[in-house]
């Protein structure tokens, strides 16, 4: 995927997964730092992770969460508590946030990662989507937390870079059908553009649409659009579309996702645009491409690396020292207890072999120092004098720490390990009240024995009459054999056609006898049954659209007096089903049943929709959102299942 992407720095959102559900192709990318926001209540929601090419960037400090009131790993101190040369910095200010949602809750949903580069700090943020009213305030209250981050950080004089998925609709040219949508919602254009996501956003991006006056704390915009500078009149440039109707190939959407600059490093962009031909998800991915030398406080062209790295590690775009895990912040993934000083299986089949085609000795490598270094000395020191008075007590093997490990592998004492040959098994004594057991080639044989037998059968009539004594075969045309074992031609088919002909005449005088035996009764051909089946219960066809193609099964979900029910089954031991309950919404049915904590443990229960199917046209839905007469895009058929009886 990042070879895909060509991306050195890589934001996703809408994760939706805990720590737990963490593997090692998410965390143990070769050449990449990954952090990480996980919900911390709510399973399979929101989520946040950032990646990073270690060989282009580094980010020298990092951060979970928009508001720094959670803890860093491992520590008690807040982000917003540490010392102010490990802050970030731009935390919101007493009463600056309003009351409606904590701070703690703001944070709880996995909603926001921060990291700082000597250049700029980048957000990355999915923020939360208009659902029902119950989430409008956690909504306000984050977008202002958002808010205030950023222009305090701009007011700190560090430029900002924003990304993600905002679930905000910038403009009409955003969205296709707006004014449809709101024509049939009763709603203007000016109530649509003043609600408070949107105030916000066009509040805090150069050339938004503000209505009246701009709200305290908002008197001046701070970021650019970067896909509308550089595509300022593009219709149609949507990232995200309704899977559920089919509406990407359409192209009927939304922009909702952004790459958003403060105006310091604005003409440090050179590009920036989206990727709707890749797939894979409801959204498509957004870019910003930035120039390899920018200007940097007012200097002349700097190399991009020199500012996206620690100081010391790049200087005029060539590396002076290679990045080390020594360079891993503390929210890095890596450094999780399950991952911590691992390698993915992929690096040890694509490792880098050694030149001198030797292993390098770590006690004497220049890479490690200080206390490591005694430590390697030491251990090596051990193993040789311990391997010089009992050589045959140390053995080689895998240990979980790298230096114990390495020295293992280093050492020429364990290397040269004097092998101990084992004494054989003794035979056991061989009883002659006991069988011997089959061997393997005694089985193949016998189940050569049962598989030539088995070709006997050559309808399915004999399964269902009785096996017939086989007659030998003593004809002349046997005796025609060649001598290589061969039949010739002419011989072979009239021999096979005499036996053909004896064994029908077998089976039908076989069929009169049993059939007039009294007690016994008739043998029905399943085949025969089948087929009479088929003519009586034909199979039913789908019915076509005014294209001409097969329509589609769709059951109706929305509120109303064709909507289905949830219905609850129960499954009991001495009852093969019971219903015990059925609503509308599959919520409700879930917390007003008391059923499932009443009954036994050997109760097993599911819940079963049954609403209204129809049938509709399978083509996705045109640019305008609705169905259509005369185009390639979705048409009007519309059938109710109850009204179609076609059949084939």
């Amino acid at each position: 995927m990042f070879d895909t992407l060509e991306a050195d720095i890589v934001i996703m959102q809408e994760t939706k997964i805990q720590r737990k559900d963490l593997q090692d192709d998410m965390v143990l990318v070769p050449g990449w730092d990954v952090h990480f926001s996980l919900p911390k209540y709510k399973k399979g929601y929101s989520g946040v992770a950032i990646y990073t090419r270690s060989s282009k960037c580094s980010p020298i400090r990092a951060e979970e969460g928009i508001t720094g009131i959670l803890c860093p790993p491992n520590s008690t101190t807040r982000f917003r508590d540490l010392p102010v040369d490990q802050q970030i910095g731009g935390y919101p200010r007493p009463g600056q946030l309003s009351s409606f949602v904590d701070e703690p809750t703001l944070d709880s949903e996995g909603r926001c990662m921060i990291l700082e580069f000597p250049a700029f700090v980048l957000i990355g943020v999915y923020s939360p989507a208009t659902r029902d009213e119950t989430r409008s305030e956690f909504r306000q209250g984050f977008i202002d937390a958002l808010d205030i981050r950023v222009r305090n950080l701009a007011a700190l004089g560090k430029q900002v870079v924003l990304c993600g998925d905002l679930n905000i609709i910038r403009s009409e040219m955003d969205t296709a059908g707006l004014l449809e949508r709101l024509r049939k919602e009763v709603m203007s254009l000016d109530d649509f553009f003043s609600m408070p996501s949107r105030r916000f956003f066009n509040q805090i991006v150069f050339g938004g649409r503000v209505d009246g006056e701009r709200d305290e704390g908002r008197e001046e915009p701070v970021l650019w659009d970067l896909c509308r500078e550089f595509h300022p009149a593009r219709k149609g440039m949507y990232t995200c579309w309704e899977t559920k109707k089919n509406a990407r190939p359409g192209n009927y959407g939304s922009r909702i996702d952004y790459v958003l600059c403060t105006s310091g490093i604005r003409d440090w962009f050179v590009d920036s645009n989206i990727q709707e031909g890749l797939l894979g998800s409801d959204h498509c991915p957004v870019y910003a491409r930035i120039d390899n030398t920018v200007g940097f406080d007012g200097n002349s062209k700097t190399h991009i690396e020199d500012l996206m790295n620690p100081e010391g590690m790049f200087k005029d775009g060539k590396r002076l020292r290679e990045w080390s895990p020594k360079d891993l912040l503390p929210t890095s993934a890596k450094l999780i207890p399950e991952f911590d000083r691992r390698q993915s299986i992929r690096d040890m089949f694509f490792k880098k072999a050694n030149p001198n085609g030797k292993a390098a000795n770590p006690a004497s490598s220049s890479s490690i120092d200080g206390p490591d270094k005694l430590k390697l000395d030491d251990a090596t020191l051990l193993t040789q004098h311990l391997t010089q008075l009992h050589p045959s007590s140390i053995s080689t093997s895998q240990s979980s720490d790298p230096a114990s490990s390495n020295t293992a592998s280093s050492a020429p004492a364990l290397s040269t390990k004097p092998s101990i040959s084992k004494r054989q098994a003794e035979p056991p004594p061989f009883s002659s009240s006991r069988p011997p057991k089959k061997t393997k080639a005694s089985l193949d044989k016998e189940n050569a024995a049962k598989s030539k037998a088995s070709l006997s059968q050559r309808s399915l009539a004999s399964f269902f009459k009785p096996a017939t004594t086989p007659i030998s075969d003593t004809s002349p045309d046997k005796e025609a054999e060649d001598v290589s074992g061969g039949l010739s031609p002419p011989t072979w088919q009239a021999s096979n056609l005499h036996s053909a002909k004896s064994a029908a005449t077998r089976t039908s005088a076989q069929d009169k006898e049993w059939g007039s035996m009294p007690g016994i009764d008739r043998v029905f051909d399943p085949i025969e049954s089948k087929e009479s089946w088929s003519k009586l219960l034909g199979k039913r066809v789908v019915p076509k659209c005014e294209h001409g193609d097969d329509c589609e099964s769709l059951v109706t979900k929305k509120p109303g007096v064709n909507c289905g029910e949830y219905h609850l089954l129960v499954f009991l031991p001495e009852c093969p089903l019971l219903f015990t309950a059925r609503s509308q919404n599959r919520g409700s049915l879930k917390t007003t049943t008391p059923t499932l904590s009443t009954l036994p443990r050997l109760t097993n229960a599911s819940l079963l929709y049954l609403g209204r199917f129809f049938y509709v046209c399978a083509r996705p839905l045109g640019p305008s959102g609705d169905k259509e007469q005369g185009t390639e895009f979705r048409c009007k058929t519309f059938i109710w299942s109850s009204d179609w009886s076609g059949r084939q």
